[in-house]
């Protein structure tokens, strides 16, 4: 049985929370199947209703002014009864009734039943339920395996862990043999991806068709989404950006090209297609930044972006079984750094980063900007052996105008340290965590207190 981290986080709403939880993600990421098990594994008495599975209970719900409404509609399809005070009432593909997001709060307020709801975050069709009424709805957002989740199919040991990690914070290398086998292990990674349905057909056969076959079914339904939630005139850009991803991060600068989607094409003409696609969670944006300062987001520039997959392990199904083969042979002679990039955007996205670039035709260009620690963080991602090779990344660190205080590469190497760059094998990239900033406490003191005069004299 594969755990994810998010079980923690639905565990604690159902010993603690008072608001309804909303989990979402792109489809096939494991939302309703990880919610079941955590609601069964803390001894839950449950009522599940798929509201696109059962077209009947959108218009049902639509109906339901009252909790007295509700329960008596939903009893026609439940196939337990609903207690109250007792119940948890698990409400699976909300995009299909979208006004759930203010019903959900007068049903959280009076109080009978808990909710938990579930959702693929396709389009802008759960844009309300995200911005629903402050207070009453819990929003957390699933994401394919990360690499530390994959490692479970390897009987990864806390022990190795506490070692990887210390290696990490201290900046010393790690064993060689544990290097190497690492290493083996992310470019497995790589093959497979985090989508849950091709993991479980790995541990289940080792085989890579059976990986590919679930890989293959996952693009067909994300497809089908595209023609089922958006209009005529859209379906056919979303097919074809998302089709195109692969080949345009095979570029030399790994921008996205409009003019590859249709000759002559501006981005505001195309600009809610991308949008689309990252709403719904199957690409992940990375945009370019004027200059590497804090806050980034000030400086960016929405028209000048990369565009990766939401799961490397599609990616390379996408590329075909020749990329998967010479990954597991020690990477062979492909060109790695489009994968190495899509796994580290992928990582990084999922542990909460906004993802940027710098690019500039005087200094070169970064692969990653992040802000890490309250400061600008350059980041590097090195699939070959020259990974001490990074002109851009001089170029930026020297400009005393930007204080970048040091930058990391990731690369297939050992951990090392050399001036203000730190080296670390690319699997590392699952311990760059999003850690908040502690924000310093205010005092206000009493006005009462102060006495003096109330207007400034000539003198003073």
């Amino acid at each position: 049985m594969l755990h994810r981290k998010i079980e923690k986080t639905i565990a604690g709403w159902i010993r603690n929370g008072k608001k309804a939880l909303l989990i979402d993600g792109a489809r096939q990421v494991g939302k309703t199947f990880i919610i079941r098990q955590v609601l069964n594994d803390e001894g839950c008495e449950f009522a599940e209703f798929n509201l696109l599975e059962n077209t009947m209970l959108p218009a049902l719900l639509a109906q339901s002014e009252t909790v007295d409404d509700m329960i008596a509609n939903l009893s026609l399809f439940a196939e337990k009864p609903l207690i109250r005070g007792k119940t948890v009432i698990f409400f699976d593909e909300i995009q299909e009734f979208k006004e759930l997001a203010t019903r959900i709060k007068f049903w959280v307020d009076e109080g009978s039943f808990r909710y938990i709801l579930s959702g693929s975050l396709l389009g802008v069709e759960l844009k309300n339920i995200r911005s629903a009424p402050v207070g009453y709805l819990q929003t957390c957002t699933m994401y394919p395996l990360d690499f530390e989740e994959f490692l479970q199919v390897y009987n990864y040991t806390e022990e190795l862990r506490s070692s990887l990690r210390l290696s990490f914070t201290e900046r010393k290398p790690v064993n060689s043999a544990v290097h190497e086998r690492m290493m083996q292990i992310f470019r497995t990674y790589l093959t497979v991806g985090g989508m849950p349905a091709a993991v479980r057909a790995f541990m289940e056969t080792r085989s890579l068709e059976d990986v590919m076959s679930e890989h293959y079914d996952i693009i067909g339904q994300y497809k089908q989404d595209f023609t089922r939630y958006e209009t005529e005139d859209k379906k056919p850009y979303l097919t074809r950006i998302y089709d195109l991803i692969p080949a345009e991060l095979n570029r030399i600068n790994k921008r996205f090209n409009y003019a590859d989607l249709k000759k002559g094409l501006r981005y505001t003409l195309s600009e809610d297609n991308f949008v689309w696609l990252a709403s719904a969670g199957v690409a992940l944006p990375v945009y370019n930044v004027a200059e590497p300062a804090v806050p980034l987001m000030l400086n960016e520039k929405s028209s000048l972006f990369k565009l990766f997959l939401s799961d490397v392990g599609m990616l390379t199904t996408m590329y075909g079984r020749a990329t998967k083969a010479m990954l597991l042979s020690n990477g062979g002679d492909i060109n790695n750094g489009s994968l190495y990039e899509n796994a580290v955007a992928q990582e990084l996205h999922a542990h909460g980063f906004s993802l940027y670039y710098y690019n500039s035709k005087k200094f070169g260009e970064i692969d990653f900007v992040i802000e890490y620690g309250g400061k600008v963080l350059p980041i590097e991602v090195k699939s070959g052996k020259s990974y001490r090779r990074h002109s851009a990344l001089n170029n930026v660190m020297n400009i005393s105008n930007y204080s970048l205080g040091e930058a990391f590469v990731f690369s297939g190497s050992n951990v090392e340290v050399k001036d203000r760059v730190v080296y670390y094998p690319v699997y590392m990239i699952m311990f760059l965590e999003n850690d908040a900033i502690p924000l310093p406490e205010i005092t206000v003191d009493d006005l009462s207190l102060y006495t003096g005069p109330l207007k400034g004299s000539r003198n003073e």
